[in-house]
C-alpha cells in the first residue's frame, strides 16, 4: 500500500506542478502577449508616426539606423518592388536590395475578422527592424546596405514571375540579384558578378538576416526562440541572452560565433511560429555565423552565411545561389524543404523538445487525422480513442485488479477493524489477502502514470505547432491552443468583467472536472482518511488548474475520462465488482435535496 500511495502522490504532484506553472507563469504571460497583439493590430491599421531618435553603434549594420519611424513612413523612404505571391506579400527595397517588408497572407494577428496579416519582416528604420541582405565581400566598391539598385526585370515578384536588380560599381564589376519565390515561403536569390575590368578579382558571396532589438518571446522556457541552425545534420539553438557570451571580434565590431558546414546546412532566427533561414546550395561548404552588434540598448542580432571565395577573371562571371525561408513553421512545408533542398534537420526548426520521440508521432497522427476530418478538435478526440486502444491491454489488467480490490473491500475493512491498533499486523494481513486473491494494489495507479507522458507530449504539440494556432473546434472554442474563453465567474459572458486567470473556469474545464469526479467514483475508496479527502477534492483542484490550459488539452482529458469510465465500469463489472457510480450520484442529489 505504501508503494501505491507513493505512485499516486507522484502522479498528483506532477500534474500539480504542471498546472501551477501553467496557471501562474504561462497563463499571465500568454494574456500579456494577447493584449500586446491586440494593441499591435490596432496600430497596424493606423498610419505610422515618427518616433524619437535612438542611439546606435557605429559600423556595419548598426550604423544604418538613425531614427525610428512608423512602418508606413519607413517603407516610403525608398523605392520598392512589390511582392505578391500565393502566401506572402510585401516589397523589396531598391536601397540595399533588402527583403524588408513581408506579411504572411494566411495568418492574422488575432481572431478578429478585420485583424491584419502577421508581419514578419520590417524595414531598418522601423522600431522592429528585421530584414535580409545579400551581396559580395572582398573588394572595393562592393554593393552594400546603402547601394541603390536598378530594377531590370519584372515589376512584381510572384510565383513564376522573378525580378532582377542590377548595379554597376563603375570600376569594372557589375552585379545582378535575381529573386524568385515558390508557392510557399521560399525565396531563391541568385547573385551574379561579372568582371568587365582588366584584372582578376577575388570575392565571397554572402547572405545576412538581421534583427534589430530583442523581440518579446513566447517560449516560457518551453521552447526555443532565437538563433538556430543545422550544420551537416547537427542542430544548434542559441537564445538571445547567449549572444553576450560570444567572443568579441574587433574587425567586425561584433560578438561572433562561427560554424563550418562541409556538405549542407542552414541557419537563421526563429520565433515560436515564424522563422527566417538562409539555406546555401547543397553539397557546397560555407561558414555560418551568429553575431551581436550595436549597443546594449539597441542590439542587432544577425545570422550570416559566407560562401567560399571565388576568383572572377577578366571577362568572366561567377554565380552564387542562396535560398531564403521566410514564413510560418508549418510542419509539412519544413519537411518538404528538408527533402528537396537536402537541408538536414530543417524539420527540427520546430522545437519538438526532449520527448520528440512522442511529440513527433503524436503530431503526425493528429495532422493525418485532421486532413481526413477537417477539425483538430475532432482529431484530438480520435487520438484519445487511439491512445486508449493501444493502452487497453495494460489498462485491462489494471481495471481487473481494481475490480477485485473493490470486491475485496468488505474483507479489507474487517482486517483494518481487527488490527486497527497494530499497523504492522494489518499490513501483513492485507498483503497476505492480496497475494491469496492475486491482486496487485499498485496496478491501479498504472492508468494515471501512463497518462503523464501522453499529457506532456500533447501539451507540447499544442504549444509549439502553428497548425494548432487559431484552430477552431465547435461553438465558442475558436483556438484550441488557447484556454477556454468562457468563465463561470462571468456567467459565461453575461457579466462584463475580466476575472483573474485562476478564475477563468470555462465550460470545458467544468465538463472535465465532472467526468473526472465520475471516473474516480469507480475506484476503490482509499483506506487512509487524509488520502480520501485529497481524492475527493482532486476534481475541483484539477478543474481550476486546467482552466488556464489550452482548450485542446482539456478536450483530450475530458474524452479520456469518458472512455475510462466506459472501459473501467465494463471491466470491473465483469469481475463481479459492484458499480456504485450511479448510486453515488443519486445519493449526492438526494442529500442536496434533503439539505435544501
Amino acid at each position: 500500500m505504501g508503494d501505491q500511495k507513493n505512485l499516486i502522490l507522484a502522479a498528483v504532484l506532477s500534474f500539480l506542478v504542471i498546472g501551477l506553472w501553467e496557471m501562474f507563469v504561462i497563463a499571465p504571460e500568454r494574456e500579456e502577449i494577447r493584449r500586446n497583439a491586440e494593441i499591435q493590430a490596432e496600430i497596424a491599421q493606423e498610419q505610422g508616426i515618427d518616433g524619437v531618435p535612438v542611439p546606435v553603434g557605429e559600423g556595419n549594420l548598426a550604423a544604418e539606423v538613425t531614427a525610428l519611424l512608423g512602418r508606413d513612413d519607413a517603407l516610403a523612404r525608398t523605392e520598392r518592388v512589390a511582392i505578391d505571391a500565393p502566401r506572402v506579400d510585401g516589397s523589396i527595397s531598391l536601397t540595399g536590395g533588402r527583403i524588408d517588408d513581408l506579411n504572411l497572407k494566411d495568418y492574422r494577428v488575432t481572431l478578429e475578422d478585420d485583424s491584419p496579416e502577421v508581419t514578419l519582416l520590417s524595414p531598418r528604420e522601423s522600431g522592429d527592424a528585421y530584414y535580409t541582405l545579400f551581396g559580395w565581400a572582398g573588394g572595393a566598391d562592393m554593393p552594400g546596405p546603402r547601394t541603390e539598385w536598378t530594377l531590370t526585370e519584372g515589376d512584381t515578384l510572384d510565383l513564376g514571375k522573378p525580378v532582377t536588380l542590377s548595379y554597376d560599381n563603375g570600376t569594372g564589376l557589375s552585379f545582378t540579384q535575381r529573386y524568385e519565390i515558390d508557392e510557399n515561403f521560399l525565396f531563391t536569390v541568385t547573385q551574379t558578378v561579372t568582371n568587365t575590368g582588366d584584372e582578376a578579382t577575388v570575392l565571397s558571396p554572402y547572405g545576412v538576416i538581421a534583427r534589430h532589438g530583442e523581440p518579446e518571446t513566447e517560449g516560457f522556457y518551453l521552447l526555443h526562440e532565437g538563433a538556430i541552425g543545422g550544420f551537416d545534420g547537427v542542430t544548434h539553438s542559441i537564445d538571445y541572452d547567449d549572444f553576450e557570451d560570444f567572443e568579441m571580434n574587433a574587425a567586425e565590431r561584433a560578438r561572433v560565433e562561427k560554424f563550418e558546414a562541409t556538405d549542407n546546412g542552414w541557419l537563421g532566427i526563429t520565433d515560436k511560429y515564424w522563422m527566417t533561414a538562409l539555406i546555401p546550395e547543397t553539397h557546397k561548404p560555407f561558414t555560418g555565423a551568429f553575431k551581436l552588434a550595436g549597443q546594449a540598448n539597441a542590439p542587432i542580432f544577425s545570422a550570416d552565411v559566407r560562401l567560399p571565395a571565388v576568383s572572377v577573371a577578366p571577362g568572366g562571371s561567377e554565380t552564387a545561389v542562396i535560398h531564403l525561408f521566410a514564413g510560418a513553421k508549418q510542419a509539412d512545408v519544413l519537411r518538404g524543404y528538408e527533402e528537396t533542398l537536402e537541408a538536414e534537420s530543417f524539420y527540427d526548426a520546430i522545437d519538438w523538445g526532449w520527448f520528440f520521440f512522442l511529440t513527433k508521432p503524436f503530431f503526425w497522427i493528429l495532422n493525418t487525422i485532421y486532413k481526413l476530418v477537417g477539425n483538430f478538435g475532432v482529431a484530438i478526440i480520435i487520438l484519445t480513442v487511439i491512445v486508449k486502444t493501444v493502452m487497453f491491454p495494460l489498462a485491462y489488467k489494471s481495471y481487473v485488479s481494481m475490480g477485485r480490490m473493490k470486491k475485496l473491500q468488505p474483507q479489507t475493512e474487517k482486517l483494518r477493524e481487527k488490527h486497527k491498533d497494530d499497523p504492522q499486523s494489518m499490513q501483513k494481513a492485507m498483503i497476505e489477502l492480496y497475494r491469496k486473491e492475486k491482486v496487485n494494489p499498485a496496478s491501479g495507479c498504472l492508468p494515471i502514470l501512463l497518462q503523464i507522458p501522453v499529457f506532456f507530449a500533447l501539451y507540447k504539440v499544442l504549444f509549439v505547432t502553428i497548425e494548432m494556432r487559431h484552430a477552431p473546434f465547435f461553438g465558442w472554442i475558436e483556438d484550441l491552443a488557447a484556454p477556454d474563453p468562457t468563465s463561470i465567474f462571468t456567467l459565461f459572458g453575461l457579466l462584463d468583467w475580466n476575472p483573474p486567470v485562476f478564475l477563468m473556469i470555462g465550460i470545458w474545464p467544468i465538463i472535465m472536472g465532472i467526468t473526472m469526479w465520475l471516473q474516480m467514483q469507480l475506484n476503490p475508496a482509499p483506506p487512509d482518511p487524509i488520502q480520501k479527502k485529497i481524492f475527493a477534492w482532486m476534481p475541483v483542484l484539477f478543474t481550476f488548474l486546467l482552466g488556464s490550459f489550452p482548450a485542446g488539452l482539456v478536450i483530450y482529458w475530458t474524452a479520456n475520462n469518458v472512455l475510462t469510465i466506459i472501459q473501467q465500469s465494463t471491466i470491473m463489472k465483469s469481475q463481479g465488482a459492484k458499480i456504485e457510480l450511479w448510486d453515488n450520484i443519486k445519493r449526492l442529489f438526494t442529500r442536496q435535496k434533503s439539505e435544501s
